[in-house]
């Protein structure tokens, strides 16, 4: 530990921490526009700058560490002056329409402009103009705001591993785009979203399908259902100031019947149907000495992900759509038969913690007889504003309950937002399959937490199941290059392409504190826990479904309504590019 003085306050740190960090231990806030926690420094916005006893020029307090004696100021008047100048150049570079902006109000360039009390345009010159790339059907891409921080750049490369994004040209003409700039479409993009998380202002953003579902809502002719999934019901609080990871489920439910849909389900029984199909599916695997390990194939980023970069591995991917797509699709068949709809006059629209499940949702091989499983999809986000718009406060609403058969689940799905949640349902399924008696301990703790691999056995009869987490599409790797080398001793691997799983997904709110994540995993674990059922086995309206529909878990209808096929989108980019 070393001593240094902030702002006339004696502060201890660690060796090796920067002023910024240290700082923070005390209570003092620097401003930043270009940090990443957990990522080496950029210095890239200079927002951060102090002054140090005896430097001539302000340093970047994100990049310079500590050091015994150092003296700090980090709101002198040269300080103050630096920082309020960076804003304002950056205001001048940036469009004027905070009014009709879809990050007004949550905007950290907007955010610093009214701190420093930026009141007048003090510089004048050319400001930059970029096409929208709107190519991408779950995101669009701005350039004309981007601030040129970095970080969706270092997000996607040092986290994500994937570099569908880059810094190109210099000087003013310097802009974050996709290779030869032609869109995210053509790029190595999987839409996981992670770089609009973010993105300080709005030069990333979701593709909105709020217009598409109002107009469904308006129209007579349409029977419009909702369903959500897992995730939301423990991160929509927080967009009406409610207690970290709050679960708001019936105040949700009113909500939606409020502004107009006349069923809302659980995707979480899309959850437990996906449970009782992959653990079928893996069972068969083991058994009959198919293709292991397999790969679970709910994360629609992760799928996308593996059919661009190793469609030679696409055997190994679970045969089952995620399970909005399972819902979707029992809601234009079993469901419609029930209540004599027509498929074609439902419209199904998912609420969702991820961007990359618009992309899903338009995949052609989700359709039945020519039409889609799920219609649209909105985010967290989107909803929120969905629900402003429609005069729903929020916080003031009774509890509903979902409505029935598809909206009844079990604590098993509840997991399926957090990283390992899957792997931990599909095996309470798969050890009551094989030995006809419950799994005792249903909490793998050893799957559980942050890392970017998690790993866990358990015996089955005289079969060490041997599974697999993998927290982040950045970890891939080092399964893949397992397996292709014939060294991999998995029987299941989950992977989710968002770290944490899609609590922490694309689509939910713009947040830069860990802690929010970690509130939210608390709260999808507390539901499984308080759960009256917790095994999608013991799910009763999905065993229902079975008996008056499906027949058997992998059957012929269950194969043709809640399995798909994958394809090698490697040489199609290749192609396109």
């Amino acid at each position: 530990m070393i001593e240094l003085t902030i702002n006339n306050i004696k502060v201890k740190a660690e060796n090796g921490m920067t002023i910024l960090d240290a700082a923070k231990s005390v209570g003092i806030s620097i401003p930043t526009l270009c940090h990443i926690k957990d990522l080496l420094p950029s210095g890239a916005c200079r927002l951060c700058s102090v002054d140090v006893e005896g430097s001539k020029a302000l340093i970047p307090a994100c990049a310079y560490p500590v050091a015994d004696g150092m003296v700090v100021d980090t709101n002198s008047a040269r300080v103050r002056t630096s920082r309020k100048t960076i804003i304002e150049l950056l205001v001048e570079n940036h469009p004027q329409d905070c009014l009709i902006c879809v990050r007004n109000g949550n905007c950290e360039l907007q955010t610093f402009a009214g701190i420093y009390g930026i009141r007048e345009h003090r510089f004048a010159g050319e400001s930059k103009k970029h096409a929208i790339d709107i190519s991408s059907s779950s995101m669009e891409r701005d350039p004309a705001k981007c601030i040129l921080c970095g970080r969706c750049v270092r997000v996607c490369e040092e986290i994500q591993k994937i570099g569908a994004i880059d810094f190109t040209n210099r000087g003013f003409q310097t802009s974050v785009t996709t290779p030869f700039n032609k869109g995210l479409s053509i790029s190595d993009c999987i839409l996981c979203g992670q770089c609009i998380l973010v993105c300080p202002t709005a030069a990333l953003r979701e593709k909105s399908s709020m217009k598409e579902v109002t107009n469904a809502l308006n129209n007579k002719k349409k029977y419009t259902i909702v369903q959500v999934a897992p995730a939301i019901r423990a991160t929509i609080g927080e967009e009406y100031n409610l207690p970290l990871g709050s679960n708001v489920t019936g105040q949700l439910v009113t909500a939606l019947r409020r502004i107009g849909f006349k069923k809302v389900f659980d995707t979480n029984f899309g959850a437990d149907l996906t449970i009782i199909e992959e653990a079928t599916e893996l069972i068969s695997r083991v058994s009959e000495n198919k293709t292991l390990p397999m790969f679970t194939s709910c994360c629609p980023g992760w799928v996308k992900y593996i059919e661009q970069t190793k469609p030679n591995l696409l055997g190994h991917v679970s045969s089952c759509k995620s399970p909005h797509e399972m819902e979707g699709a029992i809601l234009k068949s079993y469901y419609a038969k029930k209540m004599g709809i027509d498929p074609k006059d439902i419209f199904v629209v998912s609420i969702m913690p991820c961007t990359v499940k618009k992309f899903e949702s338009h995949r052609p091989e989700l359709s039945n007889n020519f039409n889609q499983d799920v219609d649209a999809v909105l985010t967290s986000r989107e909803l929120v504003r969905l629900f402003k718009v429609s005069g729903i406060e929020f916080g003031d609403l009774p509890e509903d309950k979902f409505d029935d058969p598809l909206g009844e689940s079990t604590g098993a799905a509840a997991l399926f937002g957090t990283s390992g949640g899957v792997i931990e349902a599909a095996l309470r399924t798969a050890y009551f399959k094989l030995t006809g008696s419950n799994l005792e301990n249903l909490e793998m703790k050893e799957i559980r937490g942050k890392e970017g691999i998690k790993e866990a056995s358990i015996k089955i009869n005289d079969l060490e199941v041997n599974v697999a987490v993998v927290n982040g599409i950045g970890h891939i790797a080092k399964i893949f290059d397992q397996i292709e080398k014939g060294e991999s001793k998995y029987h299941l691997i989950e992977v989710m392409a968002c770290p944490g799983g899609c609590i922490n997904g694309g689509g939910q709110p713009i947040h830069h504190k860990p802690e929010k994540i970690r509130k939210r995993i608390e709260a999808l674990y507390t539901l499984d826990e308080n759960s009256k059922t917790r095994r999608s086995h013991e799910n009763k309206s999905i065993n229902k479904l079975y008996k008056e529909f499906l027949g058997e878990p992998n059957g012929h209808l269950a194969h043709e309504l809640l399995h798909t096929e994958y394809y090698d989108r490697k040489e199609q980019l290749k192609k396109k590019k």
